[in-house]
Order: structure tokens, then C-alpha cells, then sequence
């Protein structure tokens, strides 16, 4: 049998991870993914098996890599403020360079949500929100925010940041926006969706 090579496989994955963010589990094509490493395809299948497997591999990879940066910032020592303009600023930058990203993950969600869970446990998403919370109280004894759960104040940001990716295509017919006065305005975003979030919840 064949030796497995970390080159070739770094490549497919590197191919399929852009095939099955752009289009789906679905609509990606093995074939398609053998192409665009310059491979066959049943190499592809002797190094992932399945398109499947080759999928959730690479949903985990992305799911944790976002989620694991996120974490990072929810347990900086930095205050409340600058930790949300930072919240904000990763949101935009990670979906900005994989735009259907959201629709990926959303759709995973509702395939296999006990993957999710898993997920979530792993990164241990639990301990890192009541690390949060306490700071989130601490602001709120001081007078300087309302009471607020980190729950419902890390919905608030990731909502903000994440509906102009999903409503894309109606953003721009109705506001009748180029590409580059799409992509301007999402740059702006990281300024706007932060001050909205700290004008929110100042006391």
C-alpha cells in the first residue's frame, strides 16, 4: 500500500476547504476537488475515504480555529471595551476572508448538531464565558455598563458582524452598492458594530 504524503494531502484539504466553503457539502464534486489538487480522484478517496469525512475534517479544522481565537480574546487581560472592538475586528477579518462561512457553519449546525456540542466542549466554551461574565460584572458593580449576560452580549456582536455576510446579495441590490463599496462598508463595520455594542450597554 502507499505511503501517505503530507504534501498531498495538505493539498486536497487546502483544495477542498475552498471547494466546500464556496458550495456546500453538496455541491463540492470529489472530482472536482482531485482536479484542482492535480490528482485522481481515487487518491483522494484513499487519503480521506469519503467526501464526508473529508468535510467534517475540514469543519472542525475551521470551527476550531475561529472558535479557538475567539476564545483568546474572550480571556485576554484587557478591559471590556477594547476586548469587544477586538471581538468585532476578528469576526469581520475571519468572515471576510471565507464569506460563506456563516452558511457553512449554519449548515452544519442543522446536519449534526451534536458535533457542535462536541466542538463546544472541546474549546471548552463553558469556562471561557464565565470568565467573561465575571468581567462583564465586575463593569456592571463599577457603574460603567448595565447588567448583561455574556451569553446574550456575544449574540449581540456576532449578529452585527455576521448578518451583512449572510444578507450580502440583498445588501447590495437594494442599497445599490458596488463590490468595492460592499467591501468599504464592511471594513467600517469593525468600528460601527463595536461603538454601537459599548453606547449599548453603557449604563
Amino acid at each position: 500500500m502507499k505511503q501517505k504524503d503530507n504534501k498531498t494531502e495538505e493539498a486536497i484539504l487546502q483544495v477542498a476547504r475552498k471547494a466546500f466553503i464556496q458550495k456546500g457539502l453538496t455541491g463540492a464534486r470529489m472530482q472536482d476537488i482531485a482536479d484542482g489538487a492535480g490528482i485522481n480522484k481515487a487518491l483522494v478517496h484513499y487519503y480521506f475515504e469519503s467526501k464526508e469525512k473529508l468535510f467534517a475534517l475540514i469543519f472542525q479544522q475551521e470551527f476550531r480555529k475561529f472558535f479557538s481565537n475567539l476564545a483568546a480574546v474572550l480571556s485576554a487581560d484587557i478591559c471590556l471595551f477594547d476586548k469587544i472592538q477586538e471581538i468585532v475586528a476578528l469576526d469581520i477579518e475571519r468572515i471576510s476572508q471565507f464569506p460563506d462561512m456563516p452558511l457553512f457553519v449554519l449548515n452544519e449546525i442543522s446536519r449534526n448538531p451534536t458535533m457542535m456540542v462536541k466542538q463546544f466542549k472541546q474549546l471548552q466554551a463553558k469556562n471561557v464565558l464565565a470568565g467573561f461574565q465575571q468581567q462583564i460584572d465586575a463593569e456592571v458593580k463599577k457603574g460603567i455598563i448595565r447588567k448583561i449576560s455574556a451569553q446574550q452580549l456575544l449574540i449581540n456582536i456576532q449578529s452585527l458582524s455576521i448578518f451583512p455576510f449572510v444578507a450580502k446579495p440583498m445588501i447590495r441590490k437594494v442599497m445599490q452598492m458596488t463590490e468595492k463599496q460592499y467591501q468599504e462598508m464592511i471594513q467600517a463595520r469593525k468600528k460601527e458594530v463595536a461603538q454601537f455594542i459599548i453606547n449599548a450597554i453603557k449604563a
